[in-house]
């Protein structure tokens, strides 16, 4: 089973930015530990700052792949391009984001992702993309 891992814009700060909302554990550590625990899935990571780097992406992985656990970061408020990417992939899409968004600015609180994902995982710190993984692990994606 092949899942990506596609984070947006300022997840590459994980472990420096903000800790107090987003922990002081950086995403390669943090990686790291989930292909550890899932050796028998073949777990690919993306981030990029840029949105259309990350509608290349999500093109190019969005038809071969089994899952893709998505953290859009600020884009999942605002990219109504992002939103069409994944309408127009058939890989499933899990959306992802390690604070709860629906505690926090109201303008965070809308996703313009979500009615084109499988399910979201909201407020769980980095296990959400571990939760992500059981998940399409457990339907067989």
């Amino acid at each position: 089973m092949r899942i990506d891992i596609v984070n947006g814009p300022n997840l590459n700060l994980l472990g420096l930015r903000e800790p107090d909302i987003y922990g002081t554990v950086s995403f390669s550590t943090y990686l790291e530990g989930l292909k550890a625990d899932f050796p028998e899935v073949d777990i690919r990571y993306y981030q990029s700052n840029i949105e259309g780097e990350l509608i290349d992406y999500l093109q190019a992985c969005g038809f071969v792949c089994d899952g893709i656990l998505l953290n859009a970061g600020g884009y999942t408020h605002t990219s109504v391009a992002l939103s069409d990417t994944l309408a127009a992939i058939t890989s499933p899409v899990i959306e992802v984001h390690i604070s709860n968004i629906h505690a926090r600015e109201e303008f965070r609180q809308q996703s313009l992702m979500a009615r084109n994902c499988i399910g979201g995982i909201t407020g769980l710190g980095l296990d959400g993309y571990r939760l992500g993984i059981l998940h399409f692990l457990s339907i067989g994606s």
